[in-house]
């Protein structure tokens, strides 16, 4: 085998199989990665089915894609499906990601005891009833609590339980929402706070995974001095605000207790005092808060000056140390040269490997115009997409607690409307009309919740990871490789003749 000196890119090959090859082609319809760039295709594989979970979290519902899946995967060798038409053709390619879909679906389920839109009591509930009756405390403890008894249980319409009463809470439930939320009035607002403060913990993980991603590549095209000036500063821009938010969310969760819940204070209003530097003290969360969130704003805002002008004076630098760029090299040694960028790395590339002399194609050609404004310009803009996306991108993962919130009103309405109806008809005529409501029911559950809104999902998810999280390590300019073939030549010679 000869190498060709030549400074072209080469073509990327990604080798799949059929389990890899769907999400692969969710990668790919965002651009073909560069020639060995990182493959965010491997990570989505965990990464997407569990976003469209937490959109999708029921547990029948997911049992029930999971199964179709599970039967396309079984008879995948069937000759019908594979010249079936083309809406079926579709589902048999993706059936591999319907299937951890459907999978992911019922474990997140699990986790919102969300089945049809009903709870399921798996463990029993830690919430106890009967200790919230004045008769089974001393006369102490009724003067200090707020307790019920048989006068006020016939005169309420609703009855709110009190944790901070002994034996009322007994514990947290072993997995997943406890089942008398189920039955609760306030149900939808702790859900909400329950999972908008997980979507921007997801959110924000994601992101930082996605930075971190970065570094490989950088490694891998010997940019070192992009790990410092640009991902370094990255990762302190994301950590010591948003990463900020999620010790306060979880510190909370953690610290503050039914008893003390009273007394805790806002973490939307903490976290903008953090910016605002009120004049009267606040509690806080902890002692200290004021000094430790000024110094992570002080490392935010040294970090931002550091990713707007640190890689372009980097690169001025290397360019004025140097009489002239090395861009002639063997083989396939160049890997991507679209930029001035690209032109003084070669020349940073040659000093780490300790080739001091020039080379000869250096020695043919002139040295080539280093155009710092242009690089200012890309790195300026690039720090100002990266700084507002931190933003936008964090408010955008809202839609995994919104979506989930659809689904659950959704399925919530369905079966108000239709099966609570059949069951509470007379018993007489109610087994003649619950037949035909469990159907009815059956084809709105199939065609709204699981087509409709898991299609909504899915496109959700896709743009979670095109948007929010490919965006930041991957650029996705290359080339598909397409291997040599005759025949394919001789169509192409025939429509050129055309």
């Amino acid at each position: 085998m000869n190498t060709i000196p030549t400074k072209e890119t080469p073509p990327t090959l990604i080798r799949t199989n059929k389990f890899t090859e769907g999400f692969q082609n969710i990668v790919d319809a965002y651009g073909v990665g560069s020639y060995r760039e990182v493959n965010p295709a491997l990570f989505t594989i965990i990464t997407f089915p569990f976003l469209f979970a937490v959109m999708f979290g029921d547990f029948g519902h997911g049992f029930v894609m999971f199964l179709f899946a599970l039967l396309l995967v079984l008879n995948e060798n069937h000759p019908r499906l594979n010249q079936s038409q083309e809406i079926m053709r579709m589902f048999f390619n993706g059936r591999y990601i319907l299937l951890l879909m459907g999978l992911f679906s019922v474990y997140t389920g699990l986790i919102y005891n969300d089945c049809f839109s009903k709870s399921v009591n798996l463990f029993g509930s830690g919430w106890n009833v009967s200790a919230m009756y004045s008769s089974g405390h001393g006369p102490a403890e009724r003067g200090k609590m707020v307790l019920w008894n048989d006068t006020i249980v016939r005169h309420s319409r609703v009855l709110q339980l009190d944790p901070s009463v002994p034996g009322v809470f007994q514990g947290p439930y072993p997995l997943g929402i406890d089942p008398i939320w189920n039955l609760a009035t306030n149900r939808l607002t702790f859900l909400n706070s329950f999972k908008m403060k997980m979507s921007v913990i997801l959110g924000i993980i994601h992101m930082t995974f996605g930075v971190i991603l970065g570094v490989f590549n950088h490694l891998h095209f010997r940019k070192k001095f992009n790990i410092y000036l640009v991902s370094v500063p990255e990762l302190l821009f994301m950590l010591c605000i948003f990463g900020y938010l999620i010790f306060m969310i979880i510190y909370k969760w953690l610290v503050y207790s039914a008893e003390t819940s009273r007394v805790a204070p806002s973490i939307l209003i903490e976290f903008i005092n953090m910016f605002l530097f009120p004049a009267s003290g606040t509690n806080g969360l902890y002692s200290g808060q004021d000094h430790v969130q000024r110094l992570l704003l002080a490392v935010t805002a040294l970090s931002v000056p550091v990713l707007f002008l640190g890689k372009p004076l980097f690169l001025l630098w290397l360019h004025n140390g140097r009489s002239c760029f090395g861009v002639s090299r063997s083989g396939y040694t160049l890997i991507r040269k679209d930029s001035e960028e690209e032109v003084s790395l070669l020349g940073s590339q040659d000093i780490e490997e300790g080739n001091n002399q020039m080379e000869d194609g250096c020695r043919e050609m002139t040295c080539e115009e280093f155009n710092f404004g242009e690089i200012l310009m890309t790195q300026v803009i690039h720090s100002i997409e990266y700084c507002l996306g931190c933003i936008s991108n964090t408010a955008s993962y809202l839609r995994l607690w919104a979506l989930s919130l659809a689904h659950a009103q959704l399925s919530d309405v369905l079966w108000t409307m239709l099966v609570r109806v059949g069951l509470r008809v007379d018993t007489t005529y109610g087994v003649l009309l619950l037949l035909p409501v469990i159907a009815l029911f059956a084809v709105l559950t199939i065609f709204i919740l699981l087509i409709m809104e898991g299609l909504s999902a899915f496109l959700h998810a896709i743009r979670l990871h095109w948007v929010e999280f490919q965006n930041k390590f991957y650029v996705g300019a290359g080339t598909k490789f397409v291997p040599f073939s005759f025949r394919l030549l001789s169509s192409k010679f025939s429509d050129d003749m055309a």
